[in-house]
């Protein structure tokens, strides 16, 4: 396995992650099943832990004591206009927050100059146990430093 990247950059400190929406993506109509938009979202946020240095597969397969995951705490999504079929589209994410044990995001969905989505998403770091740990130090110097803010 291996933390490479495979798509997405920064941009003055905003994550783009652009994709085409695909026929699986989609009702009968051509129109993005509602639930998909947080499956896009989520890979922005695989391939940002990526660039800040985080392999989830060797976290999730180390030690016991050096095992950590990713949890989603919380997540609201504002539905502003829907992606179609063969639509082009762009997750930005702005980190807002990084805390102890917590990094909260900004994930916006775009089609060109058009906001379809809108949403705000706080993930725990956890230990093997389950329980709330800090976030490992590599990981918050490589997030400061790709990330032009005080977090």
């Amino acid at each position: 396995m291996t933390t490479q990247p495979t798509q997405g950059g920064f941009i003055d400190g905003v994550h783009h992650m652009t994709m085409r929406v695909y026929y699986e993506d989609t009702d009968t109509a051509g129109i993005v099943y509602y639930a998909n938009y947080l499956r896009f979202i989520e890979r922005a946020r695989t391939e940002i832990l990526r660039l800040f240095g985080v392999d989830q597969y060797v976290l999730m397969n180390a030690p016991e004591e050096e095992r950590i995951s990713f949890a989603v705490t919380r997540c609201e999504i504002n539905y502003v206009r829907p992606a179609h079929l063969d639509d082009i589209i762009t997750v930005k994410t702005t980190t807002t927050k990084l805390r102890g044990a917590s990094i909260h995001m900004a994930q916006d969905i775009w089609r060109d100059d058009e906001v379809l989505i809108k949403s705000h998403v706080e993930a725990a770091c956890l230990n093997a146990k389950g329980m709330p740990t800090r976030l490992p130090k590599q990981f918050v110097q490589n997030a400061r430093e790709l990330i032009p803010l005080d977090l």
